[in-house]
């Protein structure tokens, strides 16, 4: 080597490798004749959904032939069958809240019907009554009152609340006279059919119209 190449080599220094441009991400383009297009299993095209609508539609006609017919006396607002004097059925509870504020059953019902009521008792809330022990022996001593009208049960059990719910729906000629949330708001969906509970010391009902004598609470 010559003294000018050592000369050029010691000013420019070390060798360096050469700078590549920089490399961005290559797009894939999709292949959509690669895909495999399925039929979408809730098409209607398929058998097995013509089979499920068909038995669909069954269903609906059978839900609508078994609709209830409710008698003309339910056409209005309230029950125009009824009238003195007052079938009343009788829940366990509100003969023990009638002790409780010290009202006589009979005379406070007819004071809040301003009409003749002839109270019911069904052998389920006799049965309860019995089961509750000593401490209710007023209430059951009230129960066998000759003046309360005895209605026997055939069903089985003595379950109170669904026998009276059960005789709401049979016939549209009683009131139900109870304290009880849930039997009432089981009661509520049975149009025509009054509530009676008490409320500040007295005898209240609803779903009753005026002219019958409900008071205006």
């Amino acid at each position: 080597m010559c003294i000018r190449d050592r000369v050029s080599t010691q000013s420019t220094g070390p060798l360096q490798p050469p700078q590549t441009p920089s490399m961005g991400k290559v797009k894939k383009t999709r292949k959509f004749a690669e895909v495999k297009r399925l039929i979408n299993p809730r098409d209607a095209r398929l058998k097995r959904n013509e089979v499920k609508e068909k038995k669909k539609e069954e269903k609906k006609d059978d839900e609508t032939k078994n609709i209830p017919q409710y008698p003309s006396s339910l056409f209005f607002r309230y029950n125009t069958a009824l009238g003195p004097p007052y079938r009343v059925l009788i829940d366990t509870n509100f003969i023990n809240f009638s002790i409780q504020n010290k009202l006589e059953i009979i005379q406070s019902m007819m004071d809040c019907l301003y009409a003749k009521c002839t109270p019911y008792i069904t052998d389920c809330v006799m049965a309860e009554l019995e089961k509750l022990g000593p401490k209710f022996r007023v209430a059951l001593r009230i129960a066998k009152d000759p003046r309360f009208e005895r209605l026997p049960c055939t069903h089985k059990g003595t379950y109170a609340d669904d026998c009276i719910v059960q005789r709401v729906n049979n016939h549209k000629i009683w009131i139900v006279a109870t304290c009880d949330r849930d039997l009432k708001r089981r009661i509520r969906k049975i149009p025509g059919v009054p509530i009676m509970y008490i409320v500040q010391k007295r005898y209240s009902i609803e779903r009753m119209p005026d002219a019958l004598g409900a008071p205006k609470m």
